[in-house]
């Protein structure tokens, strides 16, 4: 049987194991606005919106070309003063596309640690899906938050706006992640954390 669109079981991850999992942390009551230099050294989830922004042709879209130029100045900072991790999601979703751009999205994240998707980070993200956390009909996007949550992340860089990054999903995430007994990660996008300098 197929599985229906909009399921995990749809997705094709490579299970990949770069690290292990440290013991549950207690959840947070509520969420913490967490400035640039308060996140050094911390664990970052990037999602594959950063990378894409990072490695795509300039845009002449003023939003997308602000996005651009914001994570370009973010990239150097994530390399010396955080700790950045990705999934094989991410790594599968760069791979696609065209081939000179997946060639410079996969030579950007190569030497980030690739943290498991295994069954227990799978029922997070169902649970992220069942209560309304993420849009069934983005299990990729579920799964991105799962994986950061279920690997103890303390942020989770994003440029989705639309399914992962607002105000009316951040609180619902938290709460279904913390419902669970997971530290929620920090949802926040390269700006917010360059805020410090503006």
């Amino acid at each position: 049987m197929r599985p229906r669109r909009g399921s995990l079981e749809c997705l094709s991850i490579r299970e990949t194991r770069s690290g292990s999992r440290k013991g549950r942390r207690p959840a947070l009551e509520k969420p913490v606005a967490i400035r640039y230099n308060e996140a050094m050294g911390k664990k970052v989830y990037i999602d594959t919106t950063i990378v894409s922004y990072l490695t795509a042709r300039p845009s002449r879209d003023l939003v997308i070309a602000a996005h651009q130029e914001a994570t370009r100045e973010f990239w150097p900072r994530l390399l010396s003063d955080l700790d950045p991790y990705i999934s094989a999601l991410v790594y599968g979703e760069a791979s696609r596309g065209d081939p000179k751009q997946a060639e410079k999205r996969i030579e950007a994240i190569r030497p980030f640690p690739m943290l498991d998707i295994d069954d227990e980070v799978r029922a997070l993200a169902e649970k992220i899906i069942d209560g309304k956390g993420v849009p069934d009909e983005y299990p990729e996007d579920a799964l991105h938050v799962a994986v950061a949550a279920a690997n103890g992340m303390d942020l989770l860089v994003t440029w989705n706006f639309a399914h992962i990054n607002n105000p009316f999903t951040r609180p619902t995430i938290r709460q279904i992640i913390q419902g669970e007994g997971y530290p929620s990660p920090e949802i926040c996008s390269p700006d917010e954390l360059l805020e410090k300098d503006r």
